[in-house]
């Protein structure tokens, strides 16, 4: 594995290449990266990005995305195939039909969407600055919100506002067993829960804060408190321990057991260490977005970056 992390390393530099990595990658993953990042992180580093090579470690329409913002750069994915269930729930021509039946209302969708769902919006988003950004709208403005209900919900909660939900969901953030997390926190009274806003309602109820990925660290690292239950990906826990060696990290309990009785995303885990270094090495399989597409879904992204400074 060292001997692998080496190479990859090695070949980076001989490449001009540079490794953007999201917290639920595999620990080795996120090890040889430059940037280990949430989406909005990740959308902000691949703005400032001076490598002929992006090698993106995450899922299909993270790398999208890095395109769209660098279109003179060859982007490059581990695997093809590494997907997004949220992005799954929204086909664009769907999306397209539930966004013409509603023509006074705009249109704010999760990042976590496809590049053809983004060119029929007017704001991308991500759960860091979704809040911001409904709020940054006037109070009287009709708005759509897409494709995560979850975290629609939980916007609407925090806003006050009133907006028209996509029906999608994030297999991951859906997959936490309430009645295990509540059976976990009584072995743990003195743990605080910290949950994503993807996750379902119920499990935000019980939480002492809700927040982005990045925002879950930060609250970790600036809480008094010695232990954590983790709602959101088992990945970020890497992390997440390296800010806080001193602290206790607990992943919040999945309905079904599996082998880390945790939430992991399946998408996520099928980049490895080894198809990282073949990707690098061959440079392959690489990105594309089409020309119209890519105009078209630069201007909400655009948009979210600069709501965001």
């Amino acid at each position: 594995m060292k001997e692998l992390k080496e190479k990859i390393i090695a070949l980076k530099k001989e490449k001009n290449a540079v490794i953007l990595a999201h917290y639920y990658q595999e620990a080795d993953i996120q090890d040889v990266a430059d940037y280990v990042g949430d989406s909005l992180g990740l959308s902000q580093e691949a703005t400032r990005v001076d490598a002929d090579i992006i090698l993106f470690a995450g899922v299909h329409f993270m790398a999208e995305t890095a395109k769209i913002l660098n279109p003179s750069k060859k982007v490059i994915l581990p695997d093809l195939n590494a997907g997004c269930s949220l992005a799954d729930s929204c086909p664009p021509d769907l999306f397209k039909k539930f966004t013409d039946a509603h023509p006074d209302h705009i249109v704010i969708t999760y990042v976590n969407c496809s590049a053809e769902v983004k060119a029929l919006t007017d704001i991308v988003c991500t759960s860091s600055n979704a809040v911001k950004i409904v709020e940054s709208l006037p109070k009287d403005q009709k708005i759509i919100f897409a494709p995560d209900k979850n975290l629609g919900k939980y916007v609407m909660e925090q806003t006050g506002r009133d907006m028209v939900l996509w029906d999608g969901s994030c297999i991951v953030h859906e997959a936490f067993s309430f009645d295990k997390l509540l059976a976990l926190y009584k072995e743990h009274p003195d743990a605080k829960i910290i949950a994503h806003p993807e996750s379902e309602t119920h499990i935000l109820k019980t939480a002492q804060y809700v927040g982005s990925t990045a925002g879950m660290i930060e609250f970790v690292k600036k809480d008094p408190n010695h232990k954590f239950i983790v709602a959101t990906e088992a990945g970020i826990l890497h992390k997440m321990q390296q800010e806080v060696p001193d602290k206790i990290l607990i992943p919040a309990p999945a309905k079904e057991d599996n082998t880390c009785a945790c939430s992991e995303c399946g998408y996520m885990k099928m980049n490895t260490l080894q198809k990282l270094y073949n990707c690098l090495l061959n440079e392959s399989p690489e990105i594309n977005v089409p020309q119209d597409i890519m105009e078209k879904a630069l201007i909400p992204i655009e948009r979210m970056l600069e709501l965001s400074k």
